[in-house]
């Protein structure tokens, strides 16, 4: 009887179960971590695994690519040699130590997101200086990395006790013989890309079932495919020609259109403070448990406090984008990391053709999503870490300078502005409130890098700090002082679009200015610039999509949204948008900063079409390059 020939190719079998063994492991693990909120029945959880198990298979056919092509040309004679033995042995461990060091990067990546790797995992490869810094101040790498490495070591020990590895090194086939399998182990990869999508993880109205039934390496692919998508290729849409009549008659927009202004016109200085995750949830005002932000609350008793605003997305791009732009968020992409975002129809433009100092203020690199780009180009100088001296960096993080520099920084330039008797308008982004969490000792009554809470805290101090000290200076009188987060400290719940993951801060402190009041109309960051020239009393030609929340014909409604989800949330219900052309609505039943709850309900025409002229209507704007400056030097200002 003829023996059987031993194929190579059994030895992506082999990678096939190292990945499939540590991906289900790490799979469970995050299920048990999050038991108390994930829809756990016998049917849930066989989904779970199901889907996780065919979406891992799919991410390992795509791994595998390389080794296939190098076992079918790798000679017969070279492949049972003594040194190829060894560089497989090689090759073994560090496979095992990569996919070790990838379940705990998955573990880490949830722990801070709730979500398997995404569009932020691929930002995080891109900008790697920030990334690796921040992993280093963030864990402790010099024991994680051993552990990795023990653990990759005890695996490859097993595999080779056994023989396994040995034995699969055994091959005597020929060229012609190995063409089959590989032709098989290559084709796969091509069928997944052309049929499978995540589409198939929307089993659960559960957001946390939905991400469990993931696969990270399959994500971060799925990031890389689908960074930028086209509206009209994966939402549903109406006909364009109905777009410019919708946006006039159903939403009371006009591109352009003018905001006329009767009285005076204020040339107050704008010390706009946008800060980093500042959450709903850590405001006393809103129903915060803890008094994290002590500072902040007895300055909201002296401002004009919005307390149903939110974020349009979850990164600081997003909300960049939402208040310097005033457009809704834009699927895949933010317009702030796109090619094609200068002479953008910018409020910097306004401020500076009325003869402001526009300055975007940054105690970390800018080079960082883009930003210095994007200010520069859509009417702003720059001034980021690069441009702190030594003496004005007391304490950083990779992030950027403490809050504290950054504020003592925005500070002398708006003395520099007032020297040169120029009014000034300055966009100051914070960083504090960041992994690691650290920042200056001795500050505040909770310990640097001890987690979230400190570092609010810390960021509360260094804010009212810079408010007492500005109030010695003569500026302070004529200014505004915006203070609004960019986003939230988390974005996961339970539904696609937590509401309570998007409800932020915005106040308006200007005490020799303006009084106090409470505004609760539902809003969004794409207000906020109307809004500030409302109290300015400016007239204008504009091309935004926010609106003034001060005035009386305001139309409530928020436009929140991820890199795919587009929500729009008005009249108690939200209703949101997804690729593949899926529309989905629900009432919020119970709604506070904590937990959001909803119930689905059939999808209201009206809020249909509004939510599509919306984001479609952008969309279109954008392509034909309406929302751009004709003339950044003459920007349609009027009654100056």
């Amino acid at each position: 009887m003829q023996e059987k020939k031993q194929s190579r190719f059994t030895y992506i079998g082999l990678i096939f179960i190292i990945f499939m063994i540590i991906s289900t492991v790490t799979r469970t693990l995050l299920l048990l971590e999050n038991i108390d909120i994930v829809d756990i029945t016998f049917l849930k959880i066989i989904e779970i695994y199901l889907l996780g198990t065919f979406y891992d298979f799919v991410s390992v056919s795509y791994m595998i690519i390389p080794f296939v092509v190098y076992l079918l040309i790798l000679p017969r004679k070279v492949w049972n040699s003594k040194f190829n033995r060894y560089i497989t042995y090689i090759f073994t461990y560090i496979l095992l130590f990569l996919v070790v060091f990838y379940a705990f990067a998955e573990w880490f990546f949830w722990d801070e997101f709730s979500v398997r790797f995404n569009f932020i995992a691929v930002d995080y490869l891109v900008y790697t200086h920030e990334v690796i810094g921040n992993i280093r101040e963030s864990y402790p790498l010099e024991i994680l990395l051993p552990i990795i490495a023990f653990l990759a070591g005890g695996f490859f020990y097993l595999l080779y006790k056994f023989q396994i590895i040995s034995t699969l090194l055994q091959d005597n086939n020929s060229f012609k013989q190995r063409i089959k399998p590989a032709t098989i182990l290559l084709i796969l990869p091509i069928l997944f890309f052309i049929t499978v999508t995540q589409d198939f993880t929307n089993i659960s109205k559960n957001q946390y079932n939905k991400e469990l039934s993931k696969s990270g390496l399959y994500s971060l692919f799925e990031a890389f495919r689908n960074n930028t998508l086209d509206y009209d290729n994966f939402y549903i849409t109406i006909d364009n020609k109905k777009l410019i009549p919708n946006l006039k008659n159903l939403l009371d927009i006009e591109i352009p259109h003018t905001v006329i202004k009767k009285g005076e016109k204020k040339n107050y200085n704008v010390m706009l403070i946008v800060v980093e995750s500042l959450s709903g949830k850590f405001i006393k005002a809103l129903g915060a448990k803890e008094n994290l932000t002590p500072k902040l609350n007895k300055l909201i008793k002296e401002s004009v406090f919005f307390t149903n605003f939110y974020a349009t997305g979850t990164r600081t791009v997003r909300g960049m984008e939402a208040i310097t732009l005033s457009l809704p968020p834009t699927a895949g992409r933010s317009i702030v990391k796109r090619p094609d975002n200068h002479n953008m129809f910018s409020s910097g433009f306004i401020f500076k053709n009325r003869g402001y100092d526009t300055k975007f203020i940054y105690g970390g690199h800018g080079y960082f999503d883009n930003m210095n780009d994007f200010f520069s180009h859509n009417g702003f100088n720059v001034i980021d870490r690069t441009d702190f001296s030594a003496d004005e960096d007391s304490f950083h993080t990779v992030w950027g300078v403490c809050d504290e520099d950054l504020l003592s920084k925005a500070m002398k330039e708006a003395d520099k502005s007032y020297k040169a008797k120029k009014p000034f308008m300055s966009f100051v982004m914070t960083t504090s409130n960041h992994r690691p969490y650290d920042f200056p000792s001795g500050k505040i009554d909770i310990p640097s890098h001890s987690g979230r809470n400190g570092a609010v805290k810390y960021t509360d101090y260094a804010i009212g700090t810079f408010i007492e000290k500005a109030r010695k200076k003569p500026w302070f009188k004529n200014t505004l002082f915006v203070i609004v987060a960019d986003h939230c400290a988390s974005s996961a719940g339970k539904t696609e679009l937590p509401l309570d993951k998007y409800h932020i801060p915005m106040i308006v402190y200007a005490p020799e200015i303006l009084q106090p009041k409470v505004i609760d109309k539902i809003s969004s960051q794409i207000d906020l610039m109307p809004t500030l020239f409302s109290f300015l009393n400016w007239s204008y030609e504009s091309k935004f999509y926010g609106k003034d929340i001060l005035s009386n014909s305001f139309n409530q409604r928020a436009l929140i949204g991820t890199y795919q989800k587009l929500g729009l949330y008005k009249n108690n219900k939200l209703i949101i948008l997804s690729p593949t052309r899926k529309v989905s609505s629900y009432e919020v039943v119970n709604q506070n900063i904590f937990n959001t709850k909803y119930r689905e309900i059939v999808v209201d025409k009206r809020l249909k079409d509004e939510i599509i002229t919306y984001y479609q209507g952008a969309s279109f704007l954008h392509k034909k390059r309406v929302d751009r400056v004709i003339n950044k030097n003459k920007y349609m200002i009027t009654g100056r």
